[in-house]
């Protein structure tokens, strides 16, 4: 507050979040924004990603990674999932690639890496790029090796839900000079001074008053974080082990509620992967196995004293403005002709319906412990029907 510098373009602590940021995950270059979503804009962007070039995704995760494909001119194409990890099937993303596929957006769902050695096989093979949604993952690792440095790029999000938070923000990182150069350019408004580790614009004052001064080179938008986000973020960033540590102890002790009950499925982590428990993400059975409606479940949770539990997003091309075909508007003369139907991913629409998300932030273990007791509760309160 005592600086004045309250935006990226002159103060500091957007400066030292990066360098922290970057230096915690272990990528070269580390570049703010004001979102999640706009990271992964820039990254398509900065990758070279435009009109008409196709990009993959998973069949389950938000809309954000179609939307940002869709911004930047491309168009999603959707690989389905692992019905054990809900994450991305390898398998599937050879099956999708065409001659017109650019790039590779894997998505560490509710914390759990996605199976990067084949993804990065077939990505080298095909030469595509390959933008790690990290949004729900910090710390995660996979084969020893950290979540956000596999892929070209890495986005984050410091989105109020997540495990770093000030209220909105994001976080991109690469180890590859250029494409942070051209994400922090994207992401400034194209200042021409912008540099792959430097974000502020306004260092020099006497040239960049000077009425002869060209500022920009390149098309951007405005994706600054604020000073104020940066300096929360970096207060959270100092004690990241411990907020990620309390994700995952929480989801222990639900998980070990649910050890005994043959309708609630825990998400697997496989050997050699860890999870940061963005969520505790649960296949619900109970309509099979007990006659329990997804609905009728939670709210026996909530009455009791449960937390919500959260529903899944649903199947991304199942979203209206996908599925009614909203974003053709957009440019109709590249999407006229694409369409989506139900089917594209058949384990994705399967698994989704089911899945519930339990609330793992919390602060206090305690807590934690009597909502998974109270959950237990409910469990035996149905069994014993």
């Amino acid at each position: 507050m005592n600086s004045e510098n309250w935006s990226a373009t002159t103060g500091n602590w957007n400066q030292a979040l990066e360098d922290a940021f970057a230096k915690k995950i272990g990528r070269k270059y580390a570049i703010s924004m004001n979102s999640g979503t706009s990271t992964l804009h820039a990254a398509l962007e900065a990758a070279g990603v435009g009109p008409g070039d196709e990009v993959i995704s998973p069949g389950l995760t938000v809309i954000m990674d179609s939307t940002a494909t869709i911004h930047a001119n491309a168009v999603p194409v959707y690989a389905d999932i692992n019905p054990e990890t809900y994450n991305i099937d390898p398998k599937d993303i050879e099956r999708k690639i065409t001659d017109k596929t650019r790039a590779i957006i894997p998505v560490s769902l509710y914390g759990l890496p996605p199976d990067y050695d084949p993804i990065l096989k077939i990505a080298k093979k095909h030469d595509l790029v390959v933008i790690e949604d990290n949004a729900q993952c910090v710390l995660s690792t996979y084969k020893g090796q950290m979540a956000g440095t596999f892929g070209q790029m890495a986005s984050y999000s410091f989105e109020n839900t997540k495990h770093l938070s000030c209220g909105e923000g994001g976080m991109l990182i690469t180890n590859d000079e250029q494409y942070a150069e051209a994400a922090r350019k994207i992401g400034g408004h194209g200042f021409k001074n912008l540099k792959a580790s430097e974000g502020r614009v306004r260092l020099n004052q006497d040239t960049f008053q000077s009425p002869n001064y060209k500022r920009h080179d390149t098309l951007g938008w405005n994706y600054r974080l604020s000073e104020f986000n940066a300096a929360i973020a970096m207060a959270q960033l100092e004690r990241i082990e411990d907020l990620v540590q309390l994700r995952i102890d929480s989801a222990h002790i639900f998980i070990e509620t649910m050890k005994h009950c043959d309708y609630l499925i825990p998400q697997k982590t496989p050997e050699g992967y860890t999870n940061s428990y963005y969520t505790l993400g649960v296949v619900y059975n109970g309509f099979e196995s007990i006659g329990v409606t997804w609905e009728e479940f939670r709210k026996a949770y909530v009455n009791a004293g449960g937390d919500g539990i959260y529903g899944a997003w649903a199947v991304p091309y199942f979203e209206p403005v996908i599925a009614e075909r909203k974003f053709v508007a957009r440019c109709p003369w590249i999407y006229k002709d694409v369409h989506y139907h139900s089917g594209l991913c058949p384990v994705a629409e399967q698994v989704q319906p089911h899945l519930m998300q339990f609330k793992t932030n919390y602060r206090d273990l305690n807590l934690a412990r009597k909502k998974a007791e109270i959950l237990s509760q409910v469990i035996e309160k149905f069994s014993s029907r």
